[in-house]
């Protein structure tokens, strides 16, 4: 495969620099690693601004970068959805609701929240689900990002793989969450840097807003207008599909109960801070389609048969744009800016995994009563181990051209059940310990029943398949939680203190000024939300 164009040494200099810092905070934050919590947590000790930047740019990885920009040049505008409608109110939902539980209870992971809730068995559950999936999504980054600098520069796919691979491995083994979280809100400036050029310029070339729409399919500019009828839009999907499986079950079974998101709420350095971590990542959350999903548009204006061809998929939509407008040293540039979002997609994965491993694996049913030092030796490894096992899924990746949608279906298999699981654990205090097990292993099964027995012409849409099941998989969860619930022995009130809502000492804020408060702040984020979705009706 020929390179799209060849890197000038400015344009290498730009790329070697970034690896040096990246890699110099991993060991400049090697000293401030002493005990479990500060290698897993960050010692719960970061500014809300800093973990709220850290928090977006963990979720700006290959996958958002790339897939974004191609979903923008094939649906338009619908692609908001997964920004907007998609993501928003679950953040919110995050920070007003699910903070106080998550931060107070002073859990170190997401299923460590299950043990408490209900017992050791659900937590087991979540623990085998998620690092499985963390693993193999990470793969996925590197492969993304493999993929670009084989297109973009001609560098071969191994090479592009074990350089990343070995970047990520340095600075998470040495600095563990707290050098992910400070390299995270780097890339965040650097994503923008590099890539905001592109919607700047393409606009301007295209003569602006209007001047772009009349080169694409009709409706591609709008959200809502066309989804009364689901054979009229692209995505194939109605209003309801997108309401009920994408605002409801995917985002909040995603935003509220993934720990590669939640871990850098719970690095934050008070419950406050927790809170509006989720609601300053809202703010910027809302801006990023100017990033990924413009483009995906100037794209398809300038490069009508893409997505219609052999050599032009729509993954190339981002690729091809930087070519064409990114002289040499921007384009080095660039290069940095998909570099970070996918290293810090991938470095997401990898703390997350390995604060999953090391406390709901190996030391709840490996080594029970070990020191905590030992605990942070085996957090090290993870990294290793997680980090090996990501090169060897980037090859799998590789080998399966679809790999990329069919790997965030089941992610989100996973999750919409989860996220029944804890809806009933929080907000209702008859939930019973089995109800939640039985709950979460049967919504898990169904989903996956559902994706394999059912044809896919059964969907009007790949998206339509992945939003209908996850409602479908999250109904079941409720149904078989609530039915067992009613007939098994529930926890003893006491045990609940701090874990369920209405036995929750709720946070009190009336001393500080409103631009502090986690509720006004979100009150400001949804009006704003509410504003975008008419203006682009």
């Amino acid at each position: 495969m020929h390179a799209l164009f060849h890197a000038s040494a400015v344009d290498y200099i730009i790329i070697a620099l970034y690896f040096v810092f990246v890699i110099g905070v991993g060991f400049v934050l090697r000293s401030r690693v002493r005990t479990g919590e500060d290698f897993f947590l960050s010692g719960r000790s970061i500014p809300a601004w800093i973990t709220g930047l850290a928090f977006l740019s963990a979720n700006l990885g290959a996958l958002e970068i790339m897939g974004m920009t191609a979903s923008g040049a094939e649906y338009g505008m619908l692609t908001t959805h997964f920004y907007w409608i998609g993501a928003i109110p679950a953040m919110l939902f995050l920070g007003i609701y699910m903070m106080p539980f998550y931060y107070v209870s002073k859990v170190r992971s997401v299923p460590e929240y299950l043990k408490l809730r209900y017992n050791e068995a659900t937590r087991a559950v979540n623990a085998i689900a998620f690092a499985v999936m963390t693993v193999l999504t990470s793969g996925i980054s590197l492969y993304s990002m493999a993929l670009i600098f084989q297109i973009l520069i001609g560098w071969s796919f191994t090479t592009s793989i074990l350089i990343s691979a070995v970047v990520v491995l340095v600075y998470v083994g040495l600095g563990g969450l707290t050098s992910s979280i400070f390299n995270e809100v780097v890339q965040f400036f650097l994503i923008w840097a590099g890539l905001l050029p592109i919607p700047l310029i393409g606009m301007h070339s295209l003569g602006g807003w209007n001047g772009m729409m009349a080169r694409l399919p009709q409706g591609f500019g709008h959200l809502w207008q066309n989804l009364g009828n689901p054979s009229h839009n692209p995505m194939g999907i109605g209003w309801l599909g997108v309401v009920l499986g994408l605002g409801f079950v995917l985002s909040f079974g995603y935003w509220t109960t993934d720990f590669l998101v939640v871990q850098r709420t719970l690095a934050a350095k008070d419950l406050r801070a927790a809170q509006n971590t989720p609601i300053y990542a809202a703010f910027f959350k809302m801006i990023v389609p100017i990033l990924v999903i413009i483009p995906g548009l100037i794209a398809l204006a300038i490069y009508p048969k893409i997505g219609h061809s052999p050599n032009m998929s729509y993954n190339l939509a981002l690729p091809l744009l930087i070519a064409k407008y990114y002289p040499p040293g921007m384009l080095g540039l660039g290069l940095t800016a998909m570099l970070a979002s996918f290293m810090s997609g991938m470095a997401g994965n990898v703390t997350a995994f390995t604060t999953v491993w090391t406390y709901d694996i190996y030391q709840a049913y490996i080594r029970k009563d070990a020191s905590d030092r030992h605990y942070v030796n085996m957090g090290r490894w993870a990294v290793v181990v997680g980090v090996i096992i990501s090169i060897g899924t980037a090859y799998f990746a590789a080998g399966f051209p679809s790999v990329m949608d069919y790997m965030q279906t089941l992610f989100s298999f996973f999750n919409a059940p989860l996220f029944g699981t804890f809806l009933l654990g929080m907000f209702w205090k008859r939930t019973t310990p089995w109800g939640g097990f039985w709950g979460l292993i049967c919504g898990i099964v169904s989903a996956f029943l559902m994706y394999f027995l059912l044809p896919a012409s059964t969907f009007t849409s790949p998206d339509a398949g992945n939003f209908w099941r996850a409602w479908w998989a999250w109904f079941i969860t409720v149904a078989v939680t609530v039915l067992i619930s009613l007939f098994t022995k529930r926890r003893p009130v006491e045990e609940l203190q701090g874990l369920v809502y209405g036995l929750s000492k709720r946070p009190d804020y009336s001393g500080y000024p409103w631009y502090k408060r986690p509720g006004y702040l979100a009150g400001i984020v949804f009006v704003i939300l509410v504003g975008l979705n008419i203006a682009f009706w």
